[in-house]
């Protein structure tokens, strides 16, 4: 296999793809509600039983959203998914895998009414081995129950409300299957995790590699990086257990001064293709061989800035809801690449998907054209034992899935305290909020990492501000000295709670404005909540993103996210309307966006 970074373009895994293709399962499925909650008794997951699946859903659009075909936004906890497949059985030394990118909120999967799985967390993907399932050639009925309780409030949920109707800043839900469902063939000993972490300043590249299964015979595992043409590395392990992590050394990075076409960075997004080939070790004949890719390059901050590849770097955000009006949290692969684009197009070099573990298809292309990504867990809203639990889970998954997406930036596993709603009164909640903290550490050191974005801020490599002032001479006066690198802030309530909390002192963290604006001239009619301010006309909106944009770059901030780059529902303070059409001119919202310090 030949394999490049470009190969992976709508891979529903981007990061460890195999020859040949794998299987979209996407289209019509059968569908059916669950009220009752009767399917387990009533044995709906049996291949006979037709009845309940008296409707059609397009997978993987939720049934509340018009593109999945049913729309129907009411409360309905307990779905049902049936589809038929043709598929023959593996052959020797084979498996066949059925993999789900995600579903809101717990999942069971039936092949031939027999059970082949279960997974809860709704923004994180799971497979199944279902090869033992198939007892026959030709047609397999698979069954899927998904459960979203819209009334659990330890439920890490987001953005969606659990309110039948919108409100606020809360959305249309987005229940049970939202992102590609495929089939892929694999070798019996086959790659199940790849991992990527660079080190630029030791010239090497750390590679964790785990297998499904325990070794049965001497195994190596053989590492090829490259840049186009050009060989960077080339390295032979042996694989002696399920799981190994090694340094694969980069002679290239040595030359500090010749760095420019191996980086990876907004301006240069170079990307390093990796085939990884696992093979017998006696005859070296191959039992499985993946394509991935990565990027080359080093996240730090002190002195409060931000450093990428060693170098300060200005972060130009806006907040991004990942929803779309006609298929809410899912999006196909050209939306999700059309975001992108826009988000470069206009002058930003990141965006921070909130309240969303968004879509792998998605942190290619981020990775692709150079956009940095702030990688988010979804809040619950009530803090207890399954809190903990469920958020520990869904977030070390999420970790595991996108540590080696070289847009993704920092990790933020809480939110304004939603999943913590007292942290300065509640010593388990500060508890945890640090805990969460240290645990994205342990699994990822490499990235900074934040307790809490907004406000009450603990533990924290950096200190996101929220600050919805309308008065660009406000954000000036709290945000506009020097001193605020030494982190010396102004204003110790610049939002709804304390910026931080007892005992939080300043060790060089950048202090970054991560949410500010939010201004609409495009209300939502009949909207109760639809930005943080009206503007009435176009050429107001454009005056006062200058000038909020102005100030926070004028200032001794380290960066800006800007609330935010669309339209969502009935909250209208976006660069864009929901169908992505610029609010002023491409032109000058690039001009404001992309303004220098004076």
């Amino acid at each position: 296999m030949s394999y490049t970074h470009l190969d992976a373009a709508g891979h529903p895994r981007p990061q460890l793809v195999r020859d040949p293709d794998w299987r979209d399962l996407s289209g019509p499925w059968q569908f059916g509600y669950d009220d009752a909650n009767a399917g387990r008794s009533e044995r709906w997951m049996d291949p006979e039983v037709t009845e309940p699946f008296a409707g059609v859903i397009t997978v993987p659009y939720p049934p509340e959203s018009k593109a999945g075909g049913v729309q129907d936004t009411g409360f309905h906890p307990v779905l049902w998914y049936r589809r038929t497949i043709e598929v023959d059985r593996p052959g020797a030394g084979r498996r066949l895998l059925l993999h789900f990118g995600a579903v809101d909120y717990r999942a069971e999967v039936w092949v031939n009414g027999r059970l082949a799985g279960r997974h809860e967390g709704g923004h994180t993907g799971f497979s199944c081995d279902v090869s033992d399932l198939i007892d026959h050639d030709g047609e397999q009925v698979v069954v899927v129950r998904a459960e979203d309780q819209p009334l659990d409030a330890a439920q890490p949920r987001g953005k969606q409300d659990w309110r039948r109707d919108p409100h606020k800043i809360w959305y249309h839900r987005t229940s049970g299957i939202w992102q590609p469902v495929w089939l892929e063939e694999v070798p019996e000993e086959h790659v199940t995790v790849l991992h990527w972490t660079p080190d630029v300043a030791h010239a090497r590249v750390r590679c964790r590699v785990q297998l499904s299964l325990w070794p049965r015979r001497p195994l190596n595992l053989t590492v090829r990086l490259s840049i186009g043409d050009r060989l960077l590395a080339e390295q032979r392990t042996p694989m002696d257990g399920q799981e190994m992590a090694f340094d694969v050394s980069i002679p290239a990075l040595r030359h500090a001064q010749d760095l420019d076409d191996l980086l990876w960075s907004p301006d240069q997004p170079n990307l390093v293709d990796a085939t990884v080939v696992l093979s017998d070790a006696a005859d070296d004949t191959p039992v499985d061989r993946v394509g991935s890719y990565l990027g080359l390059r080093d996240l730090g901050w002190d002195d409060g800035v931000f450093l990428l590849n060693h170098k300060p770097c200005f972060l130009r955000f806006a907040l991004q809801q990942g929803y779309w009006p006609e298929s809410h949290l899912s999006a196909s692969a050209d939306e999700l690449r059309r975001d992108a684009e826009l988000a470069k197009e206009i002058g930003l070099n990141g965006l921070r998907v909130h309240q969303k573990i968004e879509d792998p298809r998605f942190l290619y292309w981020a990775d692709r054209l150079g956009l940095m990504v702030w990688g988010e867990m979804p809040s619950a809203y009530a803090f207890g034992t399954p809190t903990v639990e469920r958020v520990v889970s869904e977030w070390t998954e999420a970790i595991s899935r996108d540590l080696s997406h070289p847009s993704i930036v920092a990790w933020i596993p809480i939110n304004e305290s939603w999943s913590t709603p007292n942290p300065a009164l509640v010593p388990e909640q500060r508890h945890f909020m640090d805990a969460v903290y240290h645990l994205t550490k342990a699994l990822d050191p490499s990235r900074p990492a934040v307790s809490n974005d907004g406000w009450e801020v603990s533990a924290a490599d950096l200190w996101g501000v929220h600050d919805y002032t309308q008065h660009a001479h406000v954000l000036r006066e709290r945000y506009g000295s020097a001193a605020l690198r030494r982190g010396e802030i102004a204003e110790r309530w610049p939002g709804a709670k304390r910026l931080l909390l007892d005992g939080v002192r300043h060790q060089g963290q950048p202090v970054i404005l991560t949410e500010f604006g939010g201004a609409t001239f495009e209300p939502a009619e009949g909207a109760a909540w639809f930005g943080y301010d009206t503007v009435g006309t176009e050429q107001d909106f454009a005056d006062r993103l200058s000038a909020l944009v102005a100030a926070a770059v004028d200032s001794g901030l380290a960066g800006f996210c800007y609330t935010q780059f669309t339209d969502t529902e009935q909250e209208t303070n976006g660069l864009f309307t929901p169908d992505r059409r610029p609010k002023i001119p491409l032109p000058e919202l690039r001009a404001i966006l992309t303004r220098t310090r004076t």
